[in-house]
């Protein structure tokens, strides 16, 4: 559930197309990555560079594509198409051809994802747009590629590189045979990944904010490479000095940090206790917010911070479906990390770059897994016991 409106968002200073039915393309692609390289010629980074290391461009590099052409890629935005739905619109699987970006037949070149934008939405209108200012210019390998965008009319739309593992949130909460349990090692890759595109953003120049950190903003390819998705509430950091910037409330109930929800001051720290639930969620694979849960349970990181700081109070609070597959060590070690970033002075939470540093740490551990645990052997405080877990989109 989101928090209320904020800030209006300029205009992007990227072309309109001038008419439909036309298109223009205005940044260069590699065929092997899609990886953009700037029209001011001014990088002398090969693409392997700038992918690894990342790159912010000073104005978007976008395809833009007229609406007649994701018509087309999507099968006119069939119903059997459809990846997933939000505040935004709809989310639609497209085709198109991998140099070109033109529109293919189904099965044909590379698989995208179309963001449609629901007419009604205003405040999808300027999520729209900082998306293109943000998105648009940013390029690191955890943070998911926009490759270009239709405003045509009331039509607003945004493509995507496709990420066929879809969200971490439903790898950790949905259950059935196509989601299968996370192993302790994907679960240190994906927070590391996801570490690494923070830690860029923040050390930028402009030190962008995210401001929505959530586990179903964080996608993954085929090899459960995490990805950041979804920039319509980011936000240029503090300048001159100024510890933070102050602005209307946005982002998600349960993730949000509380001097932010509270005042409206939003630091660069404020994304970590946001990445420090999301660590939460992956330990426990519960969500920050489950009213499902017995009383006193409710709100994850109420109720676990007691057995954060506690060694032999871990286990009591591990997701039972890594089946005690996990070293302790890391695993003690993982919840300090999370109660650190929980911290309720943003001064005294660890940057992101010290957050990555502590997790690759965390990866090298090698001990030997704890033994599973029997069914019903967890104690009577234990959070999942007699918990029905519940699926979410």
């Amino acid at each position: 559930m989101g928090l209320c409106c904020g800030t209006p968002v300029k205009s992007p200073s990227t072309t309109r197309p001038s008419s439909p039915g036309t298109s223009k393309s205005v940044s260069n692609f590699s065929s092997s990555g899609g990886v953009f390289s700037s029209s001011t010629g001014g990088s002398s980074c090969s693409n392997e560079e700038i992918y690894k290391n990342g790159q912010i461009l000073p104005t978007p590099n976008l395809r833009i594509f007229t609406f007649s052409e994701l018509k087309s890629a999507t099968r006119n935005f069939r119903p059997d198409t459809v990846l997933g739905e939000g505040g935004f619109g709809k989310v639609f699987k497209g085709w198109v051809e991998e140099k070109t970006l033109t529109p293919a037949k189904s099965g044909c070149g590379v698989m995208v994802a179309v963001k449609k934008l629901n007419s009604e939405s205003m405040q999808g209108l300027e999520e729209w747009q900082s998306e293109v200012q943000f998105l648009g210019r940013i390029h690191h390998p955890n943070l998911v590629k926009l490759l270009g965008y239709c405003w045509e009319d009331r039509e607003l739309l945004l493509v995507y590189e496709f990420m066929p593992k879809g969200s971490l949130e439903n790898h950790l909460f949905r259950r059935g045979s196509t989601y299968q349990p996370l192993s302790w090692s994907i679960r240190l890759k994906i927070a590391i990944g996801a570490a690494r595109g923070l830690n860029f953003l923040h050390t930028s120049e402009r030190q962008i904010i995210y401001r929505d950190f959530k586990a179903s903003n964080i996608l993954l390819d085929s090899n459960y490479n995490a990805k950041i998705s979804d920039f319509g509430l980011a936000k240029n950091g503090p300048m001159f000095g100024d510890s933070h910037v102050t602005t209307r409330v946005m982002g998600t109930y349960g993730y949000a940090a509380p001097e932010y929800v509270a005042t409206g001051h939003l630091y660069i720290k404020s994304d970590v206790y946001g990445f420090g639930v999301v660590l939460l969620e992956m330990l426990t694979g519960l969500r920050t917010l489950d009213t499902n849960r017995p009383s006193g349970q409710h709100n994850l990181v109420e109720y676990t911070k007691p057995f954060l700081s506690h060694r032999r109070k871990i286990a009591h609070i591990m997701d039972p479906r890594l089946e005690g597959q996990y070293p302790s060590k890391g695993a003690f070690q993982a919840a300090e990390l999370t109660l650190k970033c929980l911290g309720s002075d943003p001064r005294s939470r660890p940057s992101m770059k010290e957050v990555q540093e502590a997790l690759e740490r965390i990866e090298a551990i090698k001990d030997k897994p704890r033994e599973p645990k029997l069914r019903g052997s967890h104690s009577n405080r234990s959070p999942h016991r007699g918990q029905r877990h519940r699926g979410g989109s």
